[in-house]
């Protein structure tokens, strides 16, 4: 069985292309809200990932799972460009560069789910929607980091074996 996200309570919550906005913890500048709760949906990306990763079909039953959905292909993505990083320094580096790439959003050319997200109604939701997607990636990449490599800047086998698989059947540049 496919692992949802907890987060289902959209009320006061601001949406962008059918995506909630959803809170972060996270130093970060971007148009996230700020939260001090104990898990936000990077969280759950992260610990659901190993799970989810398996499944070919993934049964929506909030928003929120469409940004979870995002969020494990965007590790998937991650980790294949770590998957031949040595070192903390290389994988930080690999990482880094990522997160310099040009970020899709729907009704543009390179965005992963056409049919999951709405294509932006105005120029002012497609950047706020890229925006929200460039700071969630990059507060991704920075706790992956932590995961995908050990105290002593060692990989971690356990999780870099992951990328090699394929998520919903896409395949990862």
């Amino acid at each position: 069985m496919v692992y949802h996200s907890s987060f289902i309570d959209e009320e006061g919550i601001t949406k962008a292309c059918g995506c909630p906005l959803l809170p972060l913890k996270s130093h970060i500048k971007g148009p996230a809200p700020v939260t001090d709760q104990g898990t936000d949906v990077v969280d759950e990306a992260i610990s659901f990932f190993r799970a989810n990763v398996f499944f070919r079909n993934f049964d929506i039953k909030s928003s929120a799972d469409k940004l979870l959905i995002y969020l494990t292909l965007y590790i998937n993505v991650a980790l294949k460009r770590l998957e031949g990083c040595r070192t903390l320094a290389e994988g930080t580096k690999a990482i880094i560069n990522l997160g310099l790439e040009k970020v899709p959003v729907p009704g543009e050319a390179g965005f992963p789910f056409a049919g999951l997200f709405a294509v932006p109604q105005t120029p002012q939701e497609a950047e706020l929607f890229r925006t929200y997607l460039k700071q969630i990636r990059e507060e991704t990449s920075g706790r992956l980091l932590s995961c995908a490599y050990r105290p002593n800047g060692t990989p971690n086998k356990w999780w870099l074996a992951f990328a090699k698989r394929k998520f919903m059947n896409i395949i990862v540049p």
